[in-house]
């Protein structure tokens, strides 16, 4: 059954595909978000203190303000990672490692920096199933539940406590031996609440309509384990992916796509914004704004498709 034909994909959820999104729904185009998380390595920021109009802000707060103002616009969310584009005529598809293809008239490529994948078995076949790389999006879904965390570090932690919110039993996967020293997860430990699994890496992924058990090895013993888990949340850190688009725009030699100062790309009704661009500066107002500026300069491009051409003069009018 087909799905119909966007106005505009924008591929990416942090700050320049979140504004790409809802400068784009507002203009009352059709837009679908492609993305593997939610906010990227803009969690990482616990205060944000230079964004024009407010004073301090969490990198968490910021993303979901934005992502819940796209929303009210009508912008629609898939969690998924693009791996492939291509061009039909005067259409785009974009093709997902899990979900399938999507068409739109224009592309907005935001992705900035991806999340790692554990690339075991099981793994694409529980996305959205179990497996996820955003405890933002997915952590209302497992409430009281026993999941497994994969990786070390503040996201992990991050993603650590906003699944104890929620009163799941969680488990720390890491592959080597560093101590917890964060109080709250330490005091988690001691009740059983979090448990941590050290020198451990995750071999494959079990289940049958959604997740059931993950496979276990430990790294200095060899043995292996079975251990029950009702989700398990990658989080691994970041990874720039471009090659899947080297081929189809332009990028320098650091793999970045280059743009003109409208966001435009090297092919017409692709643009792109944010940390994935050539940009020199890589700040999260930037990003907002090189989405802004992406998503309008999309709108113009589809009023000229459809034979409404804009003068130029007249973009800077659009709010």
């Amino acid at each position: 059954m087909s799905r119909g034909i966007y106005d505009t994909i924008i591929v990416g959820g942090s700050a320049a595909g979140l504004s790409a999104a809802l400068y784009a729904a507002r203009q009352g185009l059709k837009v679908l978000v492609v993305t593997k998380d939610i906010g990227g390595q803009l969690l990482l920021a616990p205060q944000i203190e230079n964004y024009p109009g407010i004073k301090v802000v969490a990198g968490l707060e910021l993303v979901q303000s934005i992502k819940e103002q796209a929303e009210e616009f009508g912008a629609e969310f898939v969690y998924d990672e693009a791996i492939a584009i291509s061009q039909i005529n005067n259409t785009f598809r974009v093709s997902t490692k899990v979900s399938g293809d999507y068409e739109a008239l224009t592309v907005i490529l935001a992705f900035g920096k991806t999340p790692k994948s554990l690339d075991v078995p099981g793994e694409d076949k529980f996305v959205g199933k179990g497996v996820s790389y955003c405890a933002i999006c997915d952590a209302p879904l497992f409430r009281g539940k026993k999941v497994a965390v994969v990786g070390w570090g503040d996201h992990a932690f991050r993603a650590v406590k906003l699944l104890r919110a929620y009163d799941n039993k969680v488990y720390i996967i890491h592959k080597s031996e560093a101590k917890l020293t964060d109080e709250e997860l330490i005091k988690d430990s001691k009740e059983m609440n979090i448990i941590y699994i050290p020198n451990t890496t995750v071999l494959e992924i079990k289940g049958d309509t959604k997740v059931r058990a993950i496979r276990l090895k430990n790294v200095k013993t060899n043995e292996e384990d079975e251990l029950e888990v009702d989700g398990v949340f990658v989080e691994m850190g970041y990874t720039t992916k471009t090659d899947w688009v080297r081929d189809f725009v332009q990028l320098n030699e650091n793999g970045e796509i280059i743009t003109d100062k409208l966001g435009m790309t090297s092919r017409p009704g692709v643009f792109a914004a944010g940390d994935v661009t050539d940009m020199l500066y890589k700040q999260t107002v930037i990003a907002a704004a090189q989405g802004a500026i992406a998503a309008l300069s999309a709108y113009n491009y589809i009023q000229q498709l459809m034979g409404r051409p804009t003068k130029k003069s007249d973009w800077g009018k659009l709010i």
